[in-house]
């Protein structure tokens, strides 16, 4: 009998594969892990995104951290387990990386995103983008010109109440919407968070902002979110507070007006022991307020809605904007917020600081593309 052809055997452990399963590569599976890098370690909130990386290591992996503070990046690496790079361009040359996570001082954010877009790398970039229009604008003109991915910190969108209402405001139940009012504080500054570690963030000069700019860009956001329109104009009022950090404000409030007359407010800071009432819509046929983190809503097109009772038939709640960035790396569709939103956002914020020291309204620039 003659042994069996080459083919013949081709063709059974072909079939023995299927039945049983191949048999697994060594590392294949995290080779197909998509691999980033955390560029920058001083963000406050940089703590929480190493636990967020750790907890989905079976879907991203981190393959070394750089900031240049050097004492600064052992202490992230002792926590995930993977070498400090000395020099930032081995991680903009380096093949395997896909992605950055960016956690820098905001002054350093548009040379780091410069280089990561320019190597072709997608970005998870902390809020806010930039230190004002200008820069943020340039970065986010080099993300959409290198095609990559982007994604920054704006979580509150995710909130099922704060969807339940884009999703209202689309629907134009509160008919034309007159006003919309954020507030987003804490109380930082009277308990000191930012006196070690964390304290370039109430340095305006690497920061950009203050505590108004800090905190009131997440609502800003909800607010730019929520409403489809341009801003034309708008002006604050920003104090020093307690005086905590010199030179840094602690709280503000200020107004701005679309195009479509609608008028928003935005109050923000960190002298604040509590903050009841994040969010009010005021239209002609529906009202809507967030208070305590219940959702009071009423609209003469949605038959059951009272404002005096919680409205609790809301979506699920969306994962964090970084968990969000580890689903897209992987092929998965995440709402991802682009560059350019988050660019107006500085833009904006910026027009609010200069009315501020003017006592004007200032109009927030817009970007500048080529052939404009």
């Amino acid at each position: 009998m003659r042994p069996p052809s080459f083919y013949c055997l081709f063709c059974i452990s072909i079939f023995l594969a299927i039945l049983f399963g191949f048999p697994s590569r060594s590392g294949a599976g995290q080779q197909d892990v998509p691999q980033v890098a955390l560029v920058g370690c001083a963000h406050i909130h940089t703590p929480h995104f190493v636990e967020v990386l750790k907890q989905h290591s079976a879907q991203v992996k981190v393959k070394c951290v750089w900031d240049h503070d050097a004492e600064r990046a052992k202490r992230r690496v002792a926590e995930l387990g993977v070498p400090v790079v000395n020099d930032v361009n081995e991680i903009w040359s380096d093949p395997q990386i896909k992605a950055v996570v960016i956690c820098s001082e905001t002054d350093r954010h548009e040379p780091l995103i410069l280089a990561a877009a320019k190597a072709h790398k997608h970005i998870y970039a902390e809020k806010p983008l930039g230190m004002g229009a200008a820069d943020s604008y340039a970065m986010a003109k080099a993300i959409d010109d290198a095609g990559v991915m982007f994604q920054t910190g704006y979580f509150m969108r995710g909130d099922p109440k704060l969807q339940f209402l884009k999703e209202k405001v689309a629907k134009n139940a509160f008919g034309t919407i007159t006003r919309i009012r954020g507030c987003n504080c804490h109380s930082g500054a009277l308990g000191g968070w930012f006196d070690t570690e964390w304290q370039w963030m109430a340095d305006p000069k690497q920061a950009g902002v203050g505590a108004y700019g800090d905190l009131g860009t997440h609502s800003l956001d909800l607010i730019l979110w929520l409403i489809p329109h341009q801003v034309t104009r708008g002006t604050a009022t920003i104090s020093m507070g307690t005086s905590r950090y010199p030179g840094c404000d602690e709280y503000g409030e200020g107004v701005f007006v679309f195009d479509n007359g609608m008028i928003a407010s935005l109050a923000a800071g960190w002298d604040d022991v509590s903050n009841p009432v994040s969010l009010e819509i005021c239209g002609t046929e529906g009202h809507a307020t967030i208070v305590n983190d219940q959702l009071y809503f009423m609209s003469k097109h949605v038959p059951g809605s009272d404002d005096k009772k919680a409205w609790t038939e809301l979506p699920a709640a969306w994962p964090i904007p970084l968990e969000q960035f580890i689903e897209a790396l992987n092929g998965k569709k995440a709402p991802l917020i682009s560059a350019d939103e988050a660019a107006y956002r500085c833009a904006v914020m910026e027009a609010l600081y200069k009315g501020a020291n003017a006592k004007a309204w200032v109009e927030p620039s817009q970007p500048v593309r080529s052939g404009q």
